[in-house]
């Protein structure tokens, strides 16, 4: 890319020019994203791919393989590529009109605290207000607010999804939300959502774990759905202790004890949330350790100031900071490193990933202490990454954005409530899933024969021109069909000869599309 060729939209052109010679691509890629990770390297590796593996490279790295993606990475390289996206700014706005869209939304009005108020209030009117119409009212204005709220994140996280070039940090976003898992259903985090989404997962989704565990600890909606604002010095609740170590963190089989579950949820008592723009009562003695962000709380009255021995450390009871200690002390463990890497590879690449692949990335992980672009180089850089004997079949969310990313990338979407209705159909709702361990990534939770009957059925709907999503909710304004030609030139090369054959047979468009959507090639990528 020369100096006066601007950059894909939201990412950097500043990059220097990959400098590696013979001897660092005898290493071998995965070599090179090690030394990469320790400052051995100066710029990016310079990795040759054909056609095919640019397809698949860009289908694995974000939500399905555009032409303005391949385009980006055949002009730079992959490694360049990798580098810019591991780069991505989470502020970065979408083109003009997809970011009008966002802009428009209730979600982006003001601050969460307001929005969580004015909400709250409604609900404390129906609880308690005049007449029983007028609760009534209140009741179903509060009930409102929270499924607006909703939809309209949902709304914005698949515009981001299906239009923003930082496909890498889309793509991780909802893998760490996947991760550290809330349920939309619960009390009132259906307000806490977009929030949540914008300030404890996409500024550290790739950057630091550790942060990454402290924001989300002092988040409302993972205090609100684990029961930690609940949890005080003389009413232990354990309920996100397990799931900080169980699912965050170490893993089931990490090696910590029941003791130390304990112990962790007495160092979490304190951590809470306070909706009420009043200031909290605090007796003079905690009044300095007391602590308020946003609707985050730690109250020091309600934390047990004892010292807890967690993991054989001792954690001396001195209020807010405990945790941090704590954070510091699981992303040393060997386990973490394993745990996440191993879940990070089985997202991006394989139900098994290679155990030496997985070994390389926990090894960056504790050298890096948690740094996930460190982690994830050697899984990137890998040969592995666009090995054609790796498929990895779409989970529904895979599915149905790398549909609208192949056959419609010019089209911008104007109605997301069927694309979040279809999500809903095939078991994979946005928000919807009630346990903390998040939606399943391997290939045996939907890859069931109701689940491909239902995938047909909505292929057909795509395949015609999915035209509800393209135009505003009640409207009938033509949709016309998208040009398909560049989406067959770069995908018939890559599929099966039996499914080559059955496209040549279709006689429409639209008869092409929906039978490449029901192929077997595409439930992988």
């Amino acid at each position: 890319m020369s100096a006066s060729t601007p950059a894909p939209h939201g990412l950097r052109a500043d990059l220097p020019t990959p400098t590696i010679g013979r001897r660092g691509l005898l290493l071998g890629a995965t070599a090179a994203a090690a030394l990469a990770a320790c400052g051995g390297l100066p710029s990016a590796p310079d990795i040759p791919m054909d056609p095919a593996q640019r397809l698949r490279a860009a289908n694995r790295i974000g939500w399905g393989a555009t032409q303005s993606q391949l385009d980006a990475i055949g002009s730079v390289g992959w490694g360049r590529y990798v580098e810019r996206q591991i780069k991505a700014d989470p502020k970065a706005p979408l083109a003009v009109p997809l970011q009008a869209q966002i802009d428009a939304l209730g979600i982006s009005q003001g601050d969460v605290v307001s929005r969580v108020w004015a909400a709250e209030s409604f609900r404390r009117n129906g609880d308690k207000g005049g007449s029983e119409e007028d609760r009534v009212a209140a009741r179903k204005a509060y009930q409102e607010a929270q499924q607006r709220a909703a939809r309209e994140t949902g709304e914005r996280q698949l515009l981001r999804e299906l239009y923003s070039e930082q496909q890498l940090l889309e793509h991780l976003s909802w893998f760490w939300f996947n991760h550290f898992n809330v349920h939309e259903g619960k009390r009132d985090i259906r307000l806490l959502l977009s929030d949540y989404q914008d300030r404890a997962l996409r500024p550290h989704a790739l950057g630091s774990f550790r942060h990454m565990l402290g924001a989300v600890a002092r988040h409302a909606a993972m205090l609100r759905y684990l029961d930690n604002d609940q949890n005080a010095v003389r009413a232990i609740n354990e309920n996100y202790a397990r799931e900080m170590l169980e699912l965050h963190t170490m893993g089931v089989d990490g090696g910590y004890t029941q003791r130390d579950v304990q112990e962790l949820a007495r160092v979490l008592t304190g951590f809470g949330v306070r909706v009420d723009p009043d200031a909290a009562k605090v007796a003079p003695k905690f009044a300095s350790m007391y602590r308020r962000d946003g609707l985050f709380e730690f109250h020091p009255a309600r934390h047990d100031f004892g010292d807890k021995v967690l993991l054989g450390h001792t954690i001396k009871g001195s209020g807010e900071k405990e945790l941090d200690q704590v954070h510091d002390l699981l992303v040393a463990q060997p386990a973490t490193a394993r745990f996440v890497s191993r879940k990070l590879a089985v997202f991006f690449l394989s139900d098994q990933p290679p155990q030496d692949l997985v070994d390389a990335m926990a090894a960056a992980f504790l050298g890096s202490k948690g740094d996930i672009p460190a982690t994830l180089r050697p899984l990137f850089y890998s040969p592995r990454f666009t090995a054609a004997d790796t498929p990895k079949f779409k989970d529904p969310h895979h599915y149905l954005l790398s549909s609208l990313r192949a056959g419609f990338e010019q089209q911008s979407l104007q109605n997301a409530q069927p694309l979040q209705n279809w999500m809903r159909r095939l078991g994979q709702g946005l928000y919807d899933k009630l346990t903390p361990d998040g939606y399943p990534l391997t290939a045996d939770a939907w890859d069931s024969p109701g689940q491909m009957t239902q995938r047909f059925e909505i292929a057909r709907q795509i395949g015609g021109g999915a035209v509800a999503l393209f135009r505003p909710d009640g409207s009938n304004t033509p949709v016309p069909m998208p040009d398909l030609k560049p989406l067959r030139a770069r995908i018939e090369p890559s599929l099966a000869p039996a499914t080559r054959t059955a496209l040549a047979q279709t006689a429409t468009p639209q008869q092409w599309l929906t039978l490449l959507l029901s192929s077997p090639d595409f439930m992988y990528r």
